[in-house]
């Protein structure tokens, strides 16, 4: 099998190519190599890559343990690049930030031992924002990352790195994490699937402080649903280092589930509420009769909510999560020098903050929770577009105007992601086709509270009542 065939191959395809001995751990290593070698110079999705003999030597070492009758698990000698701002032993660990340039973690984060226990050989890092702030991958220490379907433009983030190296096939399968929207706004665009699981879905312990910081959440990043899926049960489940971690359970979408009845929401632009450049809420409408078409009845919905009212208490526990989490290095002069200006406006934000008006922004959140519940009485599902904007060029570190209407923040045409975050809900962002230009976009499927897999089926079933994910980029 020629390498292009090799990396064509859905992580779980691949999966079962390498156990039933199709192929070999050392082959599919050598295909991934060869195409990080073509490509990634240009896309720069992933970072901090081990030695080439290295790798090499490991995928061999798989070979040998399957030849005798052993699999590590599912992920047996696949290649994987974690996140950058996620640690891996012995990896070097930036951060996208000249702070942590030289950083050596010392033990692996929760679930990057359960991807290395699955099999997976970890190949270095995947690029992202530093510190992950802003749904732009571009830093100081590994420059910025170019969407595949067209070079001069963002890939969104914080996880751009691992959507890009997904859709230019550089990797089978790819992690990240979503505070807001950085696994939903880099599928969009680059037409991969990202999933934001429940608060407590996938623990953590590389959190210093582990009860107060619940705005944020590890996920799974894949070429399909169901790799996609596969990823989250390898690293879902309960574990004592994480206090809010929820017990193991199936995850796996169910093929052929009948949605006849089920019911969706679409959100839209919220009643006006949102800007969107022209074109975006036309694509993402375009989904809807994909729905219909598979059973399900969908109704256009204006919350009965105020919603500067929730972006307000999002800005607020944003701003003083990242003030008291970066406090240490932003009082050291010489480590504040070296941060963007966006981290040093959440900084100081946050830390004129009041413990009252932090009670209060968590009282608006609990608010808009219950408001949602009311929502899930009617209906089953909400759809929201997963951007306000087509991907920007790449050397523009944020939107200034979107819709003609200006952002008073750095993150503010990312606003579409915050209904879901702020109450912890699992959601799906899948493709909805592309523009004129040839830019995708994408939609967000958002279920009740914990209902991951119940989101996951329903996205299977778009899935398989569209072709966007079969379409690649042309590089």
């Amino acid at each position: 099998m020629q390498h292009a065939e090799i990396t064509q191959l859905s992580a779980t395809e691949l999966s079962r190519a390498i156990h039933d001995c199709r192929l070999s751990v050392t082959a599919v290593m050598g295909a991934y190599l060869a195409g990080i070698e073509r490509l990634n110079p240009s896309v720069n999705a992933i970072v901090n890559i081990r030695d080439s003999d290295s790798l090499l030597a490991e995928a061999a070492a798989c070979d040998a343990e399957l030849k005798a009758g052993s699999s590590r698990g599912w992920m047996h000698g696949m290649p994987i690049a974690i996140k950058d701002l996620c640690e891996v032993k012995d990896l070097r660990c930036t951060y996208g930030s000249p702070i942590f340039a030289d950083f050596v973690p010392k033990e692996d984060e929760i679930m990057v031992e359960r991807i290395r226990a699955a099999g997976a050989i970890i190949i270095g890092k995947t690029n992202t924002p530093e510190h992950g702030f802003g749904s732009q991958s571009y830093n100081p220490v590994h420059g910025v990352t170019r969407n595949p379907y067209d070079l001069t433009k963002t890939v969104g983030g914080s996880s751009g790195g691992a959507a890009a190296a997904l859709s230019a096939h550089l990797l089978p399968i790819a992690d990240g994490s979503d505070m807001m929207g950085s696994l939903r706004n880099p599928a969009a665009f680059n037409n991969v699937v990202g999933f934001r699981p429940s608060y407590g879905r996938i623990p953590v312990s590389q959190k210093l402080e582990l009860f107060m910081g619940q705005l944020s959440v590890l996920g799974p990043m894949g070429r399909t649903v169901e790799d996609t899926a596969a990823l989250l049960m390898t690293q879902a489940g309960y574990d004592p280092r994480d206090p809010h971690s929820l017990p193991a359970e199936d995850l796996m979408p169910a093929r052929g589930r009948d949605f006849s009845g089920a019911r969706i929401a679409w959100l839209g632009d919220l009643g006006g509420y949102l800007p969107f450049d022209p074109g975006v809420l036309e694509l993402c409408q375009t989904a809807l009769p994909v729905f219909e078409s598979i059973g399900c009845t969908v109704e256009a919905v204006i919350p009965d909510y105020d919603m500067v009212d929730v972006w307000q208490s999002w800005t607020t526990l944003r701003s003083w999560l990242t003030a008291n989490g970066m406090r240490d290095s932003f009082d050291d002069p010489a480590k504040r020098a070296l941060m963007k200006p966006e981290i040093i406006w959440e900084i100081e934000r946050g830390l004129d903050m009041t413990g009252r008006e932090v009670h209060f922004a968590s009282k608006r959140r609990s608010a808009w929770y219950k408001y949602l519940l009311t929502l899930f009485e009617r209906y089953d599902y909400l759809v929201l577009p997963s951007a306000q904007v087509f991907p920007f060029d790449a050397d523009t570190h944020w939107p200034k105007e979107v819709g003609g209407r200006t952002m008073d923040t750095y993150h503010r045409w990312m606003e579409v992601m915050i209904p879901a975050s702020m109450a912890g809900l699992p959601v799906a962002a899948m493709p909805a086709g592309f523009n004129s230009e040839g830019m995708p976009n994408g939609i967000q499927i958002i279920g009740r509270p914990r209902a991951d897999k119940a989101v996951l089926d329903l996205a299977l079933a778009y899935e398989n009542a569209t072709d966007w994910l079969n379409r690649r980029p042309k590089l």
